[in-house]
């Protein structure tokens, strides 16, 4: 077990580490990593320090090819293995917690967790993607967009305004396809990486969280 500068405790727990709140939550983000990266990613972690210090539970896991291979990128023909992972993680989170579950992830991660969304809508009450990953670099016409009319979840986009694989203009275009309520922040002047330091980074993202999800709880009348 770890502490973070926040005072937060971090366990292990299944294929990653579970940030407990500082305070009693019902609420759990699951956060995990993108193609090249795992569940230790300084992005992740910061980011599941700031959230667990501000009223969320937050698990970071690896998705099953990192589990697999420690180094390396996701094969395509491997894909629906990731999403399996991604609702086995749900599933196991559920049995801890009652309140809202809201997947996230950072570029192939939260790719896959809005197809994971999009093929079953009852899989998770949000979506929090950090930089979707629109298109490969100097390729826009290869969009990764085709689940998004498919997608009936609440969804945060948190996109850097210099992010090559899509520009603002095209995420913009591309997210009015989505008929469940979304919203998309830009972080001026930030990467794929979202800017550094990581620290910097999460505490925007805990604020931008914040502000979409509050006041909506599992169970209330109004949807989350």
């Amino acid at each position: 077990m770890t502490r973070s500068e926040f005072g937060v405790k971090s366990e292990v727990h299944g294929h990653g580490f579970l940030h407990r709140s500082a305070e009693p939550s019902p609420d759990c983000l699951l956060l995990t990593h993108g193609a090249g990266s795992n569940c230790h990613a300084p992005l992740l972690v910061a980011v599941a320090d700031a959230l667990s210090a501000s009223g969320w539970n937050v698990y970071r896991f690896d998705l099953f090819f990192r589990r697999k291979r420690p180094h390396g990128s996701p094969f395509p023909a491997g894909a629906k293995d990731d999403r399996d992972g991604i609702r086995e993680a749900v599933q196991s989170i559920r049995t801890e917690f009652s309140g809202r579950i809201v997947l996230g992830g950072h570029s192939y991660g939260g790719r896959q967790a809005s197809m994971a969304a999009a093929e079953d809508a009852q899989l998770a009450n949000g979506l929090v993607l950090l930089s979707y990953p629109l298109h490969p670099p100097s390729k826009p016409t290869q969009l990764r967009t085709s689940h998004f009319p498919d997608l009936r979840t609440k969804t945060l986009f948190m996109h850097g305004s210099r992010d090559p694989f899509g520009s603002v203009e095209e995420i913009q275009a591309a997210i009015v396809t989505i008929p469940a309520m979304h919203k998309l922040h830009v972080v001026e002047s930030a990467g794929h990486e979202l800017g550094r330091p990581p620290s910097k980074t999460a505490e925007v993202v805990r604020e931008v969280v914040r502000e979409f999800f509050q006041g909506s709880r599992a169970g209330a009348s109004q949807p989350v």
